[in-house]
């Protein structure tokens, strides 16, 4: 490949789309002695090891319940087995994410597809001649993401025409999954067979919002339907049921908003739920903006929503700090003596 400053990387879609992105492997590295050094350290470093510190108190604490919230493209980018992995070693009860996290990105790569090494300094409109679309470094081939939109309409056609919430139908994803997976191992399949639900509470903001207006031009008097306010009372119902929470966030958005109000949700519906006694949330948000994003978690506490006293920010690129904590986490073994939770066998 030529000098990455050079806008003029490639001249043809095969050149562009030559080196996958590999995703990491907690496993297979220990994280513990970085962290702990981190932790004599100052700035993002002290951060990190203090969040580190608090989804370890998470994971030891057994009545508590774990949420992860996905926004942005860290899956993209090489973190998709790290959220896999939460789920197969009894990290993470409950996911909330956008859906492009969950569709464009697991399920894309779930059905044989791959994310490739890019440059952002390549010129766009080559990029688009050869139908490829850029976040930021990172490739993906446009035409086979609209196999990714036509999958979901093909599995919408045969599901039952009536209001779905985004967790039902991602489960019925998982079931998809399970016969004709072409990648095994994904977020999706994972937390089907661990009773894992996973809420998008923008679902249609993705390639499923795609594949399901397919699926409801073909099918104009009888169609599925995401049902965003059923989906609310279910996590609230998650909420409630949970002696203590804690919230692990990459980004903010949607995902940290809808998982925080499940606090103020159970207080209007007459229940008596203590705030997320555990937050972690990693961002490169500016707080200057007054936007969900960037919000801090002690702004979170003004609201009702978040203890101040088990709550850390990092503001640092999620895939820099991410894999750290998480290896961390998993050779504590902490979650080896949690008990799975298996929300998904509360809604039937």
């Amino acid at each position: 490949m030529n000098n990455p400053k050079n806008p003029k990387l490639g001249h043809n879609k095969k050149t562009f789309l030559e080196k996958p992105v590999e995703h990491i492997d907690i496993t297979s590295f220990d994280s513990r002695k970085i962290i702990e050094s981190m932790d004599n350290m100052s700035f993002t470093s002290r951060d990190t090891a203090r969040a580190s510190g608090i989804f370890n108190e998470m994971l030891s604490d057994k009545s508590c319940t774990t949420f992860l919230t996905l926004a942005g493209s860290t899956s993209a980018a090489g973190c998709m087995k790290i959220y896999s992995d939460m789920i197969k070693y009894n990290m993470i009860d409950v996911i909330v994410a956008t859906g492009a996290s969950i569709i464009d990105m697991d399920f894309f790569e779930a059905l044989g597809f791959r994310h490739y090494q890019g440059s952002q300094f390549q010129d766009d409109t080559q990029l688009r001649e050869n139908y490829i679309d850029r976040i930021y470094d990172t490739y993906i081939d446009e035409e086979e993401l609209q196999q990714c939109d036509k999958t979901i309409c093909d599995i919408a056609d045969n599901l039952e025409p009536r209001p779905h919430t985004s967790r039902e139908f991602i489960k019925e994803i998982g079931k998809y999954l399970k016969k004709n997976s072409k990648k095994k191992g994904s977020l999706i399949e994972t937390a089907y067979d661990n009773n894992v639900p996973i809420f998008c509470p923008a679902f249609t903001d993705s390639s499923a919002g795609f594949g399901l207006v397919i699926h409801q031009e073909k099918n104009p008097k009888k169609y599925l339907t995401i049902d965003s306010v059923r989906e609310f009372r279910e996590l609230t119902e998650i909420k409630i049921k949970s002696k203590t929470s804690g919230l692990f966030m990459i980004g903010g958005g949607v995902p940290k908003n809808f998982v925080q109000d499940t606090v103020v949700c159970a207080e209007l519906l007459g229940k008596n739920v203590d705030m997320h006694k555990y937050a972690v949330q990693i961002t490169v948000a500016d707080t200057r903006d007054g936007a969900c994003s960037s919000s801090t978690l002690k702004e979170a506490s003004s609201w009702g929503k978040v203890d101040v006293s088990k709550e850390q920010m990092v503001f640092a690129e999620a895939t820099s700090v991410l894999p750290l904590i998480v290896s961390d986490a998993y050779h504590r073994n902490h979650w080896k003596e949690r008990k799975p939770k298996n929300f998904s066998n509360i809604f039937g």
